[in-house]
Formats: C-alpha cells, structure tokens, sequence
C-alpha cells in the first residue's frame, strides 16, 4: 500500500496521471466506446420506430399466437391441393407362396436339418430362416401365417439342437 491506499487504487492513479495529456484536461469528458459512430442511438431509435410503423399494419387478430401461422398461410394453394384427384389405393399385397406352407413337414423340409448338423449349422438355418420369415418382414396380413411357420421352424431346431452329442 502506497500512501494508504491498496495496490489496485495506486495503479489505477498511475495510469490515470499518464493517460492525461493537455488536451484531454480541457475536453469534457465523453462517456462513450472509441470506435463506434454517434450514430447508434439515432439507429436504436429509428429501428424502434421502423418497428412500430410495421406493426401498425398487422391486424389485432394476427397479434394471437396461433393466428400469424393463418395470416401466412396461402389458402388458394391449399384449396387446390385439397382439389386435386387422390392417389389409387395402393394394390392388396399378394402372399408368397412360402408363407402359404405351414405344416410341419413342409417347414422341416426347407430347414432340410441333417444329422451332420452341428449347433453353428443349425444356428445359421434359423437366422436363414427367421430373415425370410420373420412376421415384422411381411404385410400385416399375412403375419399369422408368419408367427406359425417361425414357431414351428424354431421348434424343430431346438429339438434338433437338444439331439446334438454334448461335448
């Protein structure tokens, strides 16, 4: 502390007794940022105005929240799309004729599970099986027949997995 005041103040003295120089002793002080125009507050100001002027113009009903989404909606384009003719119906999905065959003897020969068949085999012919057949890969009319063929189909390659030597 220098002369009892704190380090900050003193510094603060300092370069206050060095920034002063003759012509700044006699200028009133300017209280704004060097660089910018004098110009701001005039723009602030006609901004405002400018901001005024347009609203002037908006009808009280557009001020409502929902209504400025109407107020710029073009309802003559609307209209014409409302007008236009429809899209066909797309055509009823036709079944593959895989999912028409549901009898377990008809599945167990598409899997064609062998006795040389191994655990990695089997686990191959269920994924092989459940990519062809899955119910979420089929239109929604034909899922039941899907559900049925990948239950049988896992059936018959659990119990062929439960026949495998244990090693």
């Amino acid at each position: 502390m220098l002369f009892g005041q704190s380090v900050f103040q003193s510094v603060l003295e300092r370069l206050k007794a060095e920034g002063e120089t003759d012509e700044d002793a006699g200028a009133p002080a300017v209280h704004r940022v060097s660089g910018l125009g004098t110009g701001l507050a005039f723009d602030v100001m006609a901004f405002d105005v400018m901001a005024f002027d347009v609203m002037e113009d908006v009808s009280t009903a557009s001020q409502r929240v929902g209504q400025a989404y109407f107020d710029n909606l073009d309802l003559d384009a609307a209209a014409a799309i409302a007008e236009a003719p429809a899209a066909a119906p797309p055509p009823e999905p036709v079944m593959p004729d895989h999912l028409a065959r549901i009898a377990p003897e008809e599945i167990a020969a598409e899997l064609a599970i062998a006795a040389a068949d191994t655990q990695q085999t089997l686990n191959e012919k269920r994924r092989a099986f459940a990519k062809a057949n899955h119910p979420d890969g089929v239109p929604e009319l034909f899922r039941d027949n899907a559900n049925r063929r990948m239950m049988i189909a896992n059936l018959l390659i659990d119990e062929a997995m439960r026949r495998l030597p244990h090693s």
